[in-house]
């Protein structure tokens, strides 16, 4: 194992399941042997505010906060906060968003408009940018709520940890009745 620290970065806005999906990361990285640390930042994150919560994972990891520019992962759960976020990125860091625009309070009353060609201006700065429709393969799944697992699952594919690693995460922090569609919206997530 070596002494390389992986910072990884969850950003959207309240009640997507950001927080589950981080839980979901650090027990994976725990079962996987790694020390892990975990810190969110929730702006009125209640009422449909900015969310972004910091995982970073290795052999000794001193503090829970990815430093600005360092992010190796950055996971949007909704793209105006995926752009908003980029300076948390390192450069040649890996992009993976869900393609759903909430429109925050401003545009909602008018006082701006919500920014156009988000997604071609992420690839423009990060080529390493998957871009995908998670309620619809949540729904594929069996319940539109699940696509932060169908985002979890896109994400995995670009960690070196176990597949039973995930597994047992999974098991380990959904509730059992969501279990099953859970595990298909992490597998049609991999998938991607």
């Amino acid at each position: 194992m070596s002494d390389a620290i992986t910072n990884i970065l969850l950003v959207g806005v309240g009640g997507q399941g950001i927080l589950l999906a981080s839980e979901i990361l650090s027990e994976a990285f725990m079962l996987a042997g790694f020390d892990v640390k975990k810190s969110e930042i929730h702006g009125m994150s209640q009422r449909g505010g900015s969310v972004v919560s910091h995982v970073r994972y290795g052999r000794e990891v001193h503090s829970p906060i990815v430093p600005e520019g360092e992010g190796d992962i950055l996971f949007g759960f909704e793209i105006l906060e995926t752009y908003r976020s980029l300076p948390l990125l390192r450069k040649g860091g890996t992009v993976v968003a869900n393609d759903l625009r909430i429109s925050p309070p401003a545009v909602l009353l008018g006082q701006e408009p919500y920014p156009e060609d988000l997604p071609e201006k992420i690839r423009a700065q990060f080529p390493d940018f998957l871009l995908m429709d998670g309620q619809k393969l949540a729904a594929d799944a069996g319940n539109i709520r699940a696509a932060n697992t169908v985002l979890l699952g896109a994400v995995s594919k670009r960690l070196d940890i176990a597949d039973e690693c995930w597994q047992k995460a999974l098991e380990k922090m959904v509730p059992s009745k969501a279990l099953d569609v859970n595990l298909k919206a992490f597998q049609l997530g991999r998938s991607l």
